[in-house]
């Protein structure tokens, strides 16, 4: 009978626990955030990526979560306190909860700044990709070193970077290694989650019956955290989400669930309205040079709720350099690749050299400037003399990545200012080169063109950008 009975009570228990992962842990989570110096933090926002709350004046919250579907609580820290890392990657800022109870609690501590500042460099990094060592090899010997020295080089400001996704190339292997090799850069590095990123064997975790049988995040959770989250910095709120939805097996879709919709207008709802936001995502919202299935099909809902900011989107996904301006207030970067076109080479499918952005801020003033891996500071484009770009021979050909509607793109003949280069479309020569010559039909639209008179004898291009910077090529014929 007794054997009967501890059989009985075995299979309930199991019972119990499967109907609970079917219906979700129904759990609260609390506990506190405080300083160093064990003095409560105030109004600090908690979440577990779907629910939202902030501390009270003890520094006091709790939240009703599932520990099943939302693994993780986690803090955005505020603008006065310093970003918690470890090793120079991001950490500290959430704890993992425990699903075998109804009930977790899960403190922070944060240090204060011994300086409030407004000013700090953000760096985002587009696309590392590696799907192999050696590749992972070159991400180490050519970005890597080229990120070290762009961070000494502005060691009298807070330097954060940003891992816009596709960090690997399906390969959870390599996701420990990859920590390894952005430890240590002289600057804090956050990331993004790629379609890249997920484990291939798993749909992701809202599309998953039983979390606990696997989900598509869980490698990228254990190393990085979670997914959608955000932080303050100066004047500025960033914020990090995931831009696909991911079926499984290479399925997947660009867009925002209804669930991430929603926790991002909670997230905002303790942001000021007119805050500048910096909002960094994978697949893009506007690009198009691309086809259309690579941004975000659900855009304008995405609009909708960042309107009330001023808003710069930093996005990679496509291995094309385009700046556009989508919406009123709101202007998207998105990048060239870290592996430019997945390592073949040293170039984007746009022409655009392997590299990452540089965004320099002080307060609400925000400028930025492409930095070319192995390049310095000041190349910002490619000219191409007569004769070198196949379909343009009798041209001069300037490919500007990070050219946007602000830019003047003049040339000079034998000294003379002769206007305006005309800008066109078409496949980038150093692309095609890279390609043996094969035409895969990988359009770019910041290509300009000039005719030089045959008497011609030197050319210069002068480029200047929106912020007033002049960069200037000259070229012998």
């Amino acid at each position: 009978m007794k054997k009967m009975y501890r059989q009985w009570l075995g299979i309930a228990a199991l019972l119990c626990h499967i109907t609970m992962q079917a219906a979700g842990n129904k759990a609260v989570v609390t506990g506190t955030v405080k300083d160093t110096q064990g003095n409560p933090i105030a109004g600090v926002v908690v979440t577990d990526g779907k629910n939202v709350t902030a501390t009270d004046r003890q520094g006091i919250y709790m939240l009703d979560t599932d520990p099943f579907r939302q693994p993780m609580v986690y803090i955005s820290t505020p603008a006065d306190y310093v970003l918690p890392e470890k090793e120079g990657v991001a950490d500290g800022f959430y704890h993992y909860q425990d699903t075998s109870k109804v009930e977790n609690r899960c403190d922070f501590i944060l240090q204060k700044r011994s300086k409030q500042t407004d000013d700090f460099v953000f760096i985002p990094i587009s696309d590392p990709q590696a799907k192999n060592e050696a590749q992972l090899d070159r991400f180490r010997k050519e970005t890597v070193p080229d990120l070290i020295h762009t961070a000494d080089s502005l060691k009298s400001l807070e330097v954060v970077g940003m891992g816009l996704g596709d960090l690997v190339w399906d390969a959870m292997d390599l996701y420990a290694p990859y920590r390894k090799i952005v430890s240590n850069l002289g600057l804090t590095m956050f990331q993004v989650m790629g379609n890249h990123d997920f484990n291939l064997l798993y749909s992701d975790m809202e599309r998953t019956a039983d979390p606990g049988n696997g989900y598509g995040e869980k490698n990228y959770y254990e190393i990085f955290g979670p997914t959608n989250y955000s932080f303050n910095i100066g004047k500025v709120h960033v914020i990090a989400m995931k831009s696909i939805d991911y079926e499984g097996k290479k399925k997947y879709v660009e867009r925002f669930t209804e669930e991430q919709l929603e926790w991002l207008k909670k997230d905002l709802s303790y942001v000021p309205e007119g805050t500048t936001v910096f909002l960094n995502i994978h697949a893009p919202v506007a690009n198009t040079t691309v086809e259309g299935g690579d941004n975000v099909r659900n855009a304008n809902a995405l609009f909708r709720i960042l309107r009330p900011y001023k808003v710069h989107i930093f996005s990679g996904h496509t291995h094309y350099y385009e700046n556009t301006l989508p919406a009123a207030g709101i202007y998207e970067h998105n990048i060239g690749a870290a592996c430019g076109a997945w390592w073949a080479g040293h170039v984007n499918r746009c022409g655009a050299p392997n590299g990452y952005l540089v965004v320099t801020v002080k307060g609400d003033d925000v400028k930025w400037r492409y930095k070319a891996t192995g390049r310095p500071a000041d190349y910002q484009f490619r000219v191409y003399k007569p004769g070198e770009f196949e379909t343009q021979k009798q041209y001069v050909v300037a490919n500007i990545w990070d050219w946007d509607i602000a830019y003047t793109v003049n040339w000079y003949e034998d000294g003379v200012l002769k206007g305006a280069m005309q800008q066109f479309d078409d496949e980038d020569q150093d692309y095609l080169t890279m390609k043996k010559g094969k035409r895969t039909g990988y359009h770019t639209r910041h290509l300009f063109r000039a005719c030089p008179s045959k008497q011609a004898k030197k050319i210069k291009i002068e480029v200047k950008n929106r912020f007033g910077e002049i960069f200037m090529q000259e070229v012998e014929l």
